[in-house]
């Protein structure tokens, strides 16, 4: 059992597959020229599984496949086919591009959920984040996914002064189609330019919502980041992940595996651990698991407080977003 100082029971692992991206969002990206980790500092796909094995060994029964885009890796198919044989459910975070390629391997692996990240419905506004003109191969694979029969989320970053147009628009693809819309307020990482300002919290998103639409609360699962509502008689929902405005850090169950495979206990920790040398080494990595956990604080990594306005970005010690895989 992997359970932590605060009592905490870990069992949902997220493996960031590549820091490398077919995108370059703004808000993840730095710039849009970067340097990508070496191959030989990646983990290979038998050290992914190896890693994976271990931590099923010790109580992990959920793993989500992330990057940069987990897709674009060379290797992604057998890595995917290979850990859905373990007893596990699987699940990938993409932006899309590639779900056509691969949506068959995804099934026949066991995959039933896919995330894919879409912060607008407007082409235009879309190649602006994204850098890239490709807005209608996503919406595609969205419909391609469901053709398919997979539970579909939306993530859609939400900043103030770039969602709240959208915001209705988004919630009103739950009508016809069975998708789950997750709004997630802005956070600080290296280099993605965060200001307090640009948060716009759920509390005022529920306004602007409510202000069109009639809908009520669901009940959130346990460990569940996202606060979900449905509009009645709409196909499917949409919820707000409010790490920066009520912070959900006391029901984590969550590990991160980078992608040079470091453990993160916390998706805003500074600290990290080598997995993947002492691995390389022949070394076990067992107790290297368990001391990551000792080191977890108890909310939001230890580097900022509850109130987000007050939090320095420029003082957070941290990756960006996509050198840690989300």
């Amino acid at each position: 059992m992997l359970k932590d100082n605060f009592g905490r029971i870990h069992n949902y692992l997220r493996i960031s597959l590549t820091d490398n991206c077919n995108f370059r969002c703004t808000y993840c990206m730095p710039q849009e020229e970067m340097e990508w980790m070496p191959q030989s500092r990646l983990m290979s796909a038998d050290e992914i599984v190896e890693l994976a094995e271990v931590f099923v060994e010790l109580g992990v029964t959920k793993i989500r496949l992330t990057g940069g885009e987990p897709l674009v890796r060379k290797d992604a198919g057998d890595i995917i086919q290979r850990l859905g044989k373990l007893p596990v459910e699987l699940s990938l975070t993409t932006n899309g591009i590639l779900v056509p390629k691969y949506i068959d391997l995804l099934k026949e692996s066991g995959v039933k959920s896919i995330n894919v990240s879409l912060d607008t419905l407007n082409p235009e506004k879309f190649k602006r984040l994204t850098r890239r003109d490709q807005f209608q191969q996503v919406w595609d694979s969205i419909m391609l996914l469901l053709e398919e029969g997979f539970r579909v989320k939306i993530n859609a970053v939400a900043m103030l002064g770039q969602i709240e147009d959208e915001l209705v628009d988004f919630i009103q693809l739950t009508k016809k189609y069975p998708l789950h819309i997750r709004f997630i307020e802005f956070m600080p990482f290296q280099g993605n330019s965060w200001d307090s300002k640009k948060v716009l919290t759920a509390g005022e998103m529920l306004k602007i919502a409510g202000s069109k639409l009639d809908f009520k609360k669901l009940t959130d699962k346990p460990h569940s980041t996202a606060k979900k509502y449905k509009v009645s008689g709409y196909a499917g929902t949409f919820a707000f992940i409010t790490t920066m405005s009520e912070h959900f850090c006391g029901s984590c169950n969550r590990l991160r595996l980078t992608a040079d495979g470091k453990i993160k206990n916390c998706l805003f920790g500074k600290d990290e651990l080598d997995l993947l040398s002492r691995l390389r080494n022949g070394e076990e990595v067992r107790s290297l698991i368990h001391e990551s956990l000792a080191k977890k604080h108890a909310i939001l990594g230890g580097q900022f407080s509850a109130d987000y306005q007050l939090t320095q970005a420029d003082k957070i010690e941290n990756r960006s977003m996509i050198k840690i895989g989300g």
